[in-house]
């Protein structure tokens, strides 16, 4: 995947559906291996569209597009960078990082101190290589009982 023709916005809440439909694709294709099946298909619990476009209303997500298409987002507060996902296509060709500097920047606003994360253990090293540093391990319930999901608490 080329680099050019990748663009960053604000998120607006028309992006709610197609970001909900990125973080399943990007759990259900970049986790296998890390996590069971049970868990994976569990990962999103009750959550629905919109969850993610009451995230958006808050005014801190950012999405990245190829072409004019969605393929990823990162979502930030004070201090801690909530989410960042992309589509399993485009893994592996800077856009997580480019995401990434847009969470962390947007993460230091108003806030002085170190920049968290949790991380799943697939991109662990993603973050690593960042210059995240493990500080523990934790695990997170996706509200619908069974396997909680274990998680790699970070910061930067």
């Amino acid at each position: 995947m080329p680099a050019d023709n990748i663009s960053f916005r604000p998120a607006c809440p028309e992006d709610a559906e197609t970001v909900f439909d990125i973080t399943k694709a990007s759990i259900a294709g970049l986790s296998r291996g890390c996590y069971s099946p049970a868990q994976i298909e569990n990962w999103m619990g009750e959550r629905t569209p919109l969850f993610y476009e009451e995230l958006i209303v808050r005014g801190r997500m950012t999405v990245c597009l190829r072409n004019d298409v969605v393929i990823g987002f990162v979502d930030a507060e004070p201090g801690e960078v909530t989410r960042l996902f992309v589509l399993p296509g485009a893994a592996g060709f800077g856009v997580g990082k480019r995401l990434l500097d847009i969470g962390v920047a947007q993460a230091r606003l108003g806030h002085s101190g170190p920049i968290r994360l949790e991380a799943t253990i697939n991109a662990e090293p993603f973050y690593r290589r960042y210059g995240f540093r493990r500080t523990g391990r934790g695990q997170f319930s996706h509200g619908l009982g069974g396997e909680p999901i274990e998680i790699i608490h970070m910061e930067l």
